[in-house]
């Protein structure tokens, strides 16, 4: 059984108990796998992932194979963990240089920590994105002109599918609380933080250079804005169940009167439904057209308008 001791030696039982609340808000009971890369972060939940669940946590560290550096970091990681009397696991995935290179490395990221957790039973997946990163995500998204859906930030929770949940519990937590925890504790410092090409970098270099934005509080707004996408989400879901009728391939909508962001959720749903997403600018160009009576094509169907839209799949060229 791991020992959470030398973790609570560390950590004020406030923070302790702080943790546990904040992770028993997003799941329930079960095993709970941490991504921990070694920076101050992910090392601050780690330790108090095994002071608040003795027992219940197993960690794994991703080697990209891009930097020498991994190999050494992930075993640092390793390390800490045997200390603590804690599982550890070392993931090796394959990246293919280039200009998406952070992007793919992402992406290959989540899916080996996606398998791994599934393949020990874990019921959540965690990781440390904290309130600073949430204030960093909101001014990048302003900048690039995001939606509702886009402002609200890192989610706190998602489902995977198959009893696997991602949470991220420490939204509420600040940078410099983390790294205080583990202060005494060998971390990684990723050089990759400090890189000026990329947008996170330049965002946390304004935050931390405009002393009357406060990140708490932007990651607050996130909070809010977040509420609010998931009720309207939850509108349009019902409009689709009051309101619209799919019925072999075809898609009858009776969306008259309502507001053009309603109409825009229940069209990116149902045509989602039809296996033919569509991004943003797409639907903009949809509904522009929809409300000068007009029809158009998105993917593989083409969108009638009228106060009943219908849907249905374009006809085949020849």
């Amino acid at each position: 059984m791991p020992s959470a001791s030398k973790a609570r030696g560390l950590i004020p039982d406030t923070l302790i108990a702080r943790f546990r609340a904040d992770v028993e808000a997003l799941c329930g009971e079960g095993l709970l796998a941490l991504a921990v890369s070694g920076g101050p972060d992910s090392m601050a939940m780690l330790h108090l992932a095994v002071a608040a669940f003795p027992g219940r946590v197993i960690a794994a560290t991703v080697d990209h194979g891009l930097r020498a550096e991994a190999r050494v970091e992930a075993q640092l990681v390793a390390t800490a963990c045997e200390s603590l009397g804690n599982p550890h696991a070392t993931l090796n995935v394959t990246v293919a240089p280039g200009a998406s290179v952070q992007a793919q490395a992402r992406e290959a990221r989540y899916a080996a920590l996606n398998n791994w957790a599934r393949g020990q039973g874990a019921s959540a997946l965690l990781t440390a994105h904290h309130a600073d990163d949430q204030a960093e995500t909101v001014l990048m998204r302003l900048a690039r002109g995001s939606g509702l859906g886009g402002l609200s930030g890192i989610r706190a929770s998602r489902d995977l599918g198959g009893e696997l949940t991602l949470i991220r519990p420490l939204l509420g937590w600040r940078r410099a609380e983390l790294a205080a925890i583990v202060g005494a504790v060998p971390t990684v410092d990723d050089p990759s933080n400090r890189d000026p090409r990329h947008d996170r970098t330049r965002a946390r270099a304004l935050l931390a250079h405009t002393d009357w934005i406060d990140p708490a509080r932007i990651a607050a707004t996130a909070r809010h804005l977040a509420e609010s996408e998931a009720a309207l989400d939850w509108i349009a879901d019902e409009v689709i169940r009051s309101r619209c009728i799919i019925d072999d391939g075809r898609i009858a909508a009776d969306l008259a009167g309502l507001p053009r962001e309603i109409i825009r959720r229940v069209l990116t749903k149902l045509i989602a439904h039809a296996d033919s997403p569509a991004d943003g600018p797409t639907l903009d160009h949809l509904l522009d057209r929809l409300e000068n009576g007009l029809s158009s094509s998105v993917g593989g169907l083409i969108v009638h308008p009228g106060d009943r839209m219908i849907i249905q799949k374009a006809p085949e060229r020849h």
